[in-house]
């Protein structure tokens, strides 16, 4: 693949220092007008400087926050200043009737975790039974495909994702 470059990149490093040249000529010309004043002392050259919100009177917009959404997530919060008004002294939203809104559930997960469990102990029995049978090659083989089976149900279900989607919620 070729790429051709077409434009002219040396003539950015000198625009720079000819506006500089040209703002020093412009302030000795403005002294020569003002019967020898300094104008050059109250103009300084241009740079950046950092000001901050509480020294420039300015409110800043939003605040951003790192937090963990419903899923246990990393995500990125904003914390908006226009609803921050109507929020009250803790930080939380005024709601107009609290007894509509405010719901309790309860999340239940011993249904998967005793599938959990059950899955552990025929894992716990087929090792034994492994164990047990080791001059039989054909039964160890196939007490070996069981247990491949059960682990491999046991990495899907043991695991937080299927723990919530498979929980019952109340209310």
């Amino acid at each position: 693949m070729s790429m051709e470059i077409n434009g002219k990149y040396g003539q950015y490093a000198t625009d720079y220092t000819k506006r500089l040249e040209e703002e020093r000529e412009k302030v000795k010309e403005a002294e020569k007008e003002q019967n020898g004043e300094k104008i050059s002392d109250k103009l300084s050259d241009l740079h950046d400087e950092y000001i901050s919100s509480e020294k420039s009177g300015v409110k800043p917009s939003g605040l951003y926050r790192l937090g963990q959404d419903e899923d246990g997530r990393k995500k990125v919060f904003y914390d908006d200043p226009k609803k921050a008004d109507k929020a009250d002294e803790d930080g939380n939203p005024k709601v107009n009737n609290p007894e509509k809104s405010a719901k309790e559930c309860t999340t239940n997960t011993d249904k998967v975790d005793r599938e959990i469990e059950k899955l552990k102990e025929k894992q716990q029995q087929l090792k034994q039974q492994i164990k047990s049978a080791s001059g039989d090659e054909t039964k160890v083989k196939e007490l070996e495909k069981k247990l491949a089976q059960v682990e491999s149900k046991l990495s899907q279900k043991d695991n937080d994702t299927y723990r919530r989607q498979n929980a019952s919620v109340s209310e």
